[in-house]
């Protein structure tokens, strides 16, 4: 095995494993939260939902991509690989949906009251769950086509026709089914992104404002904090990284689509650069969260020291 292969799998399961324990510990902090009847945000269900996206993704393409990068060949069979790679994409598009619901709903609950968003304020919870779902149904729905794009490890007389994933192969679909799917998934992805670029710009805005009017009443009369200012700059941070992974891996997903038989670091650096978002968002989330950070650590010391037990 090459130094090359070996170095990769290694990024490939650290990757998998940090993204996979982070993004497991928040879940287990909102369960927790919702399970002990504590007082949870709005926010909090499209969080939960954008964690089991990222798991989704992060482990039906980590996990094999993994194995693969080690040297293992051949594990998967078609419907495997079709499987696997179709839950994968469901998941980096509820992971997209998901993102974008939080950035509306955010810019809706800081606008001011005499805002043209003051009527949706109390609307909006109602519609976080339907949307949430509704978000899984379409990418469940969409996906379907990438069955049919799928299929076992390629053997050597077929490169030429095929892209290989390392765990798997994708065949060239026909022009149109694949101009089709690919219309849908850039329908959607525009629609997201030109979203989430007006409510980054609309939240960047109203703190702005916030803070001129701090400073004012700073110099009239004892200043009042602003409770989600924490809570907006945290999805800011998060859509700024959302945003910056995506182009990323936009523009490997066009190389792949367009070269046939991208060569082996093309295919590699896509499913790296697909896999960063979902692995580094959690970490985001809790850096600005402090129970979940404290639940964090106190779960890392548990798994170390299993014998220790805390007095609550």
């Amino acid at each position: 095995m090459a130094a090359s292969e070996v170095a990769l799998g290694i990024i490939f399961l650290s990757q998998t494993v940090f993204g996979a324990l982070g993004n497991s510990l928040l879940l287990l902090h909102y369960l927790v939260l919702y399970f002990t009847g504590c007082r949870v945000r709005h926010t909090d269900l499209i969080l939960k939902h954008l964690i089991v996206a990222n798991l989704l993704t992060l482990l039906c393409r980590g996990v094999p991509q993994t194995v693969a990068a080690f040297g293992v060949n051949g594990f998967l069979s078609d419907m495997g690989c079709k499987l696997l790679f179709y839950l994968h994409k469901v998941g980096r598009g509820v992971s997209f949906g998901s993102t974008c619901l939080l950035s509306i709903y955010q810019v809706i609950k800081i606008s001011p009251e005499d805002s043209s968003f003051s009527e949706l304020k109390l609307k909006a919870p109602k519609y976080i769950g339907s949307s949430i779902y509704l978000t899984w149904i379409v990418y469940l729905l969409i996906n379907i086509m990438i069955i049919a794009f799928m299929t076992g490890k390629i053997s050597k007389g077929n490169v030429t026709s095929l892209i290989d994933y390392g765990y798997c192969s994708g065949v060239h679909p026909d022009k149109t089914l694949q101009s089709l799917f690919a219309a849908m998934i850039s329908f959607l992805d525009a629609v997201c992104v030109g979203l989430m670029l007006w409510a980054s710009s609309s939240m960047v805005l109203i703190l702005h404002r916030h803070k001129q009017r701090m400073q004012y009443v700073h110099k009239t009369q004892f200043p009042r904090s602003f409770p989600e200012s924490r809570v907006t700059k945290t999805i800011l941070l998060l859509l700024s990284t959302f945003v910056l992974f995506y182009t990323l891996s936009c523009t490997f997903h066009v190389c792949l689509t367009l070269i046939y038989n991208p060569n082996w670091f093309l295919v590699n650096m896509a499913a790296i650069v697909a896999g960063c978002f979902p692995a580094v968002s959690p970490f985001l989330l809790m850096s600005r969260d402090s129970s979940a950070s404290r639940l964090c650590v106190t779960c890392i010391r548990n798994i170390k020291f299993p014998d220790i037990r805390r007095n609550m």
